[in-house]
């Protein structure tokens, strides 16, 4: 029979191995805890590098901005051009003024147009304004209503839907104050001029509203210029003749007839 001596170095022994075996499986524990937490740190960054390649502006994205900080404009072709007329430089000024003397059957209305408010637009009006597309057409539309005061030009065909061949984007003006009529409309006040469009974007064409009373309208319709006292005048007074509401849209036919006789740049 083993004597105590020998019972306790057994028990002793046993005792030892399964300290051991506890310490390696506490160890192994360990290791797996270590690299699931590295697999973990990894997947993160993995994650995170990902999230960078897929959102981050791509070369031909940032390229975009500094093209357009470049001058550049770009005037689609879209369908036949009321009269022939060549598209604008797509690579215009983007500094000072530009003098618009519309010469009408009813006086004078002299513009100023800001090539640094509307770049692209103002070049477009300037191009077509020195190649005659503007002379000898009608002003077509007179709104006198509440909330929308203006008088419509810069169609050759008076109908309304004439335009240069070419289309280009808005640009949108970024200083308007509310309207008071709310609904998210800007005030257009009296004294702007400002390019028409269609109902979807990138339509702006040849045609555009001279604003003689303050006018509730998304800030969509990109501004040009502003028109002198002289024309403000001359507007006054064909407003007061009213129109013959043949518009669908609102207006109609001016009563008393605008024909702009000359478009000259200054």
């Amino acid at each position: 029979m083993p004597t105590n001596e020998q019972r306790r170095r057994a028990a002793k022994r046993k005792l030892e191995r399964q300290i051991e075996r506890r310490a390696e499986r506490a160890r192994r524990r360990r290791q797996r805890l270590t690299i699931i937490a590295i697999g973990a740190v990894v997947a993160v960054l993995a994650a995170g590098v990902a999230i960078y390649l897929v959102t981050r502006p791509s070369d031909s994205a940032t390229a975009a901005p500094a093209a357009a900080a470049a001058g550049a404009c770009t005037y689609t072709p879209d369908g036949q051009a009321s009269r022939p007329v060549q598209a604008p430089n797509p690579d215009p000024e983007r500094t000072g003024v530009v003098g618009l003397t519309l010469q009408t059957s009813q006086g004078a209305i002299p513009l100023t147009l800001d090539r640094a408010q509307a770049p692209c637009a103002v070049n477009a009006v300037t191009s077509l304004a020195q190649q005659g597309f503007y002379d000898d057409t009608p002003c077509p539309r007179l709104v006198t209503g509440q909330g929308l005061q203006v008088l419509q030009c810069g169609d050759p065909t008076g109908t309304g839907s004439g335009g240069p061949g070419y289309r280009f984007a808005e640009e949108p003006p970024t200083n308007l104050a509310p309207s008071p009529l709310g609904q998210g409309a800007s005030n257009y006040s009296r004294g702007l001029v400002a390019m028409a469009k269609a109902s979807q974007p990138a339509s702006t064409g040849s045609q555009f509203f001279l604003v003689y009373g303050d006018s509730a309208l998304p800030p969509e319709y990109t501004v040009i210029g502003r028109i002198a006292p002289e024309g403000l005048a001359v507007l006054d007074r064909v407003a007061a003749g009213g129109d013959d509401n043949s518009n669908s849209a609102g207006g109609g036919k001016p009563t008393i007839p605008v024909q702009i006789q000359q478009a000259r740049v200054s």
